[in-house]
């Protein structure tokens, strides 16, 4: 099963930049051979170019307003097709958007799952907020939980 672990968010924007960190630190981990790690930024375009290629799993990791505390990781399973979504910006990176730009181009992904923290500033400026720098840890646990579980021949998926 091919796996894409997606580190979305803009570094220039605090807090915004969570999904790279996540991807850079999970980089640095052994995982399964099916699995790729980018780190995209906002280059959504680039992304959905990938995911033209097939992917039966999506991890996407990016800063996002739950309305809980800043810090707090979440998971969630959006619509894989991006139904609703405005149309792709290339100067910014909407993870609907893109989904939606990839089933438009005839692509699809099996499963989409997110990943997600509250920022507390996504002002600029360069770095983390103290909350979120502290949930990066947290987050790659997710994923590499997450990842062992869809690994595991004896798991049901």
């Amino acid at each position: 099963m091919k796996t894409l672990v997606a580190g979305i968010g803009n570094i220039f924007n605090r807090d915004d930049g969570f999904g790279c960190e996540v991807a850079r630190h999970l980089q640095d981990r052994p995982l399964p051979p099916e699995v790729t790690v980018v780190d995209y930024g906002i280059r959504g375009l680039h992304l959905a170019l990938d995911l033209l290629e097939g992917v039966d799993l999506l991890v996407l990791v990016d800063a996002m307003a739950t309305g809980d505390g800043a810090g707090t990781v979440c998971v969630l399973e959006p619509d894989p097709e991006g139904a609703d979504a405005e149309p792709l910006d290339a100067h910014r990176m909407d993870p609907h958007a893109v989904l939606r730009m990839v089933a438009e181009l005839g692509g699809g992904v099996g499963r989409v799952v997110i990943v997600g923290c509250q920022p507390a500033d996504i002002g600029e400026g360069i770095g983390l907020s103290p909350a979120v720098a502290a949930a990066v840890g947290p987050a790659v646990r997710v994923v590499q939980d997450f990842l062992a579980e869809r690994s595991d021949p004896c798991s049901v998926a």
